[in-house]
């Protein structure tokens, strides 16, 4: 995938569920994976001919991992002249040595999240962009039908109000082949993750599955992704469609 398919993508997201106003200061979480940082390039396109002015920085919530380097992150942002933080933590050790949890991806998520929200408001943001895909609205609606036994995804656009703070998603019309393509294209910094337990999780079994469902019933996939854009999720904004 090239730059300018990716600009497509992302502005049509961000037209379509009004994510961006005049005057937004927008931080991009950056955990260091293909999916963020090509969120990041995402947003510096974007930002150049978007016809609301935002401004742009980035943060990653350092987890505490051993051999995690963000040092090539950070030069991708200088390089983008991007505004970038790295908040340390001590995530990791809690988890896996204080409390020796067996099943940490909830806990792991909500301190993270918790960190990462605390830090862009210290920023002086007003919004963050996660990096969430088209795959990943698919994989937690699957997930969510199947251990809780509702139809739900994430919003493309949320506020959260004791943060005062809105969380967009505009990588969501994004295809996860198509971010390994651009990762490839573009050569992207990507940090390794050094969590023990990562491929290993509910969220990789409903990959396996998707990808399964697809193959034995092509277009299965894009049906589910339809099925949530027109499934009236509770808390989902109003979707805006452009006359061509």
């Amino acid at each position: 995938m090239r730059l300018q398919q990716l600009l497509s993508y992302t502005r049509k997201a961000v037209d379509e569920y009004a994510m961006i106003e005049d005057g937004d200061h927008i931080a991009v979480g950056i955990s260091g994976g293909k999916d963020s940082l090509t969120l990041l390039y995402a947003m510096h396109g974007l930002k150049r001919f978007y016809p609301k002015q935002f401004e742009l920085s980035a943060v990653t919530v350092d987890l505490g991992y051993s051999g995690c380097d963000f040092s090539q992150v950070k030069e991708l942002c200088q390089r983008l002249e991007v505004p970038y933080q790295i908040v340390k933590t001590d995530i990791a050790h809690i988890l896996f040595e204080e409390r020796k949890e067996s099943n940490p991806c909830s806990l792991c998520a909500k301190m993270r999240k918790g960190a990462l929200n605390q830090a862009v408001k210290g920023m002086g943001c007003n919004k963050v962009a996660y990096a969430h895909h088209k795959d990943d609205i698919i994989e937690t609606m699957l997930l969510s039908l199947l251990f809780e036994g509702r139809f739900y995804s994430f919003s493309p656009r949320s506020y959260l109000d004791r943060m005062e703070l809105t969380v967009i998603r505009p990588m969501m019309f994004v295809d996860e082949a198509d971010v390994n393509g651009f990762r490839n294209k573009y050569d992207l910094p990507v940090v390794t993750s050094r969590c023990p337990i990562d491929g290993y999780t509910k969220r990789q079994y409903a990959k396996e599955l998707v990808k399964q469902l697809n193959r034995e019933h092509p277009g299965a996939r894009q049906r589910m992704f339809t099925a949530i854009l027109n499934g009236n999720i509770k808390g989902w904004p109003d979707r805006i469609f452009r006359q061509l």
